[in-house]
C-alpha cells in the first residue's frame, strides 16, 4: 500500500485550521489547536511514548504560515512561536483519521493534569 499523498492543502486563517485533501478522496479540516498539541516535535512528543507532554493553553493558537519541506512534509509556524515539528503527509493523514480519539485523549490528559485549554 502506498502512503497517502496530498492533492490540496489550504491554510484557513480565519478558521484557525488547515484543510488537506488526499489522493484517496479523503479531506480533513485540522484545527490549529489539535495540530499544535499533537506537534511531531521532540518538544511535544519527547523521545518516546512515555515522554509525550500535555500542552495546555492553546485554545486560541493560530497558524501563521505553512512552509513546504521537500516533497514529503510541511512546517507549521504557529503564532505562539512554535515551528519545530515537521508534519509529514502520513502524520497529517493520521491526525485527520484519528482526530476524534486524539481530541478525547487530549481533553482527558488536561483534566488529569489539572490543566486548561485556555
Amino acid at each position: 500500500m502506498t502512503a497517502p499523498w496530498p492533492t490540496d492543502i489550504k491554510l484557513k486563517k480565519s478558521e484557525r485550521a488547515i484543510e488537506i485533501a488526499f489522493d484517496d478522496g479523503v479531506r480533513y479540516c485540522l484545527p490549529a489547536e489539535l495540530l499544535r498539541v499533537e506537534s511531531p516535535s521532540a518538544e511535544v512528543q519527547g523521545h518516546g511514548q512515555s515522554q509525550k507532554k500535555t500542552v495546555a493553553g492553546k485554545a486560541n493558537v493560530a497558524i501563521e504560515t505553512l512552509e513546504p519541506i521537500g516533497n514529503y512534509a510541511i512546517r507549521i509556524v504557529f503564532d505562539d512561536g512554535h515551528e519545530t515539528g515537521l508534519y509529514t503527509w502520513e502524520t497529517l493523514y493520521r491526525l485527520g483519521r484519528d482526530s476524534d480519539r486524539l481530541w478525547t485523549d487530549y481533553l482527558t490528559a488536561l483534566e488529569r493534569d489539572g490543566l486548561s485549554r485556555e
